[in-house]
């Protein structure tokens, strides 16, 4: 089991698989993209395969297949069978765009991989195509609407632009008001490609939940689970839910039970925080097993208390791209 130095335990592994990605989100990356680790200092599968054993061995028991987009890797479904046989491990989801997944549908939903989360910040196709900066949009539609039918836990993660996408709000609620589906809007977070001034943002998660309520007074706060980074809400006649993640604002902090790993390595114990080390060189090394479970123990026990303490290791707003960190 993993205890971190502030006793909170650590069973939740956002495991980054790429850094690439086929859309060119505007609050991720710069439209020129940004310059892409080279494939040989990348786990490979074997090496994911291996690494994601030993964070079961040490308590991991929930691991979030992030990037990039994870579908970029043609190689993805080797490591997901492989996930699917580690005893211990009670809890596979995959973050993706949704643009890639489609011919994969049928073989996920037989290895039981049913926790899907969409990235999709617009409704408007017009929308959306204005922030992905890619022409994308009828097969995103097409495979949210296949993976809802198919019977996939679906969360929709939407972060909320200003000027860009707060018109969208209201009209992704009423889209999905018959399907089993929760909608979570982010706050926006300072990283490359978004705003380059960021001590404030408008649109923080009350101002939201204000927008939201506005139109849909018959709201219901839900309970949510300790480790929960959403505070979810159902509309009286929705079939689906809806949830605030206050990425920015970093309500749940002290309840955070997640560890990162990034495709080439890094080890990030906070979103907002720098890395703490990097494992590629130690898996390559000798004994790689024990030393990687030291150098976790290390990460875990030398971590910040909130996100806030995290971001104070940087000096303005971060160059790091959303897609090379995981999410």
């Amino acid at each position: 089991m993993l205890i971190d130095n502030h006793n909170r335990k650590i069973n939740y592994l956002r495991l980054a698989v790429t850094d690439r990605c086929n859309l060119r989100c505007n609050y991720c990356m710069p439209s020129e993209g940004i310059n892409f680790v080279e494939n040989n200092k990348l786990f490979s599968i074997d090496e994911l395969i291996k690494l994601s054993r030993i964070m079961v061995d040490q308590g991991i028991d929930k691991i979030r297949i992030t990037g990039g987009e994870p579908f970029v890797r043609k190689d993805l479904m080797v490591l997901l069978r492989a996930l699917t046989e580690l005893d211990g491990l009670n809890d596979i989801s995959i973050t993706t765009n949704a643009t890639l997944i489609g011919p994969y549908i049928d073989e996920l939903k037989r290895l039981g991989i049913k926790n899907i989360n969409v990235s999709l910040d617009a409704i408007n196709k017009a929308t959306f195509e204005r922030i992905t900066r890619r022409d994308q949009y009828d097969t995103v539609y097409g495979n949210l609407v296949r993976l809802i039918a198919e019977g996939f836990n679906v969360r929709i993660n939407f972060i909320v632009l200003e000027n860009q996408n707060t018109q969208d709000v209201l009209s992704i609620l009423e889209l999905m008001k018959h399907y089993k589906v929760s909608v979570r809007f982010l706050e926006e977070m300072p990283f490359n490609g978004g705003s380059k001034t960021f001590n404030a943002i408008r649109w923080d998660y009350k101002k939201i939940l204000e927008h939201i309520t506005t139109a849909y007074p018959d709201t219901e706060k839900l309970k949510s689970p300790p480790t929960s980074t959403s505070i979810n809400y159902k509309i009286k006649g929705h079939t689906g839910t809806f949830g605030l993640i206050p990425s920015f604002s970093r309500t749940f902090c002290g309840s955070c039970n997640r560890l990162r790993i990034s495709a080439s390595g890094d080890v990030i114990t906070c979103l907002y925080g720098k890395p703490k080390m990097n494992l590629l060189s130690v898996m390559r090394g000798n004994n790689a097993e024990e030393a990687i479970k030291k150098h976790i123990l290390d990460a875990v026990g030398n971590r910040e208390k909130t996100g806030f303490e995290a971001q104070a290791q940087h000096s303005s707003v971060f160059n790091s791209s959303m897609t090379s960190i995981g999410g």
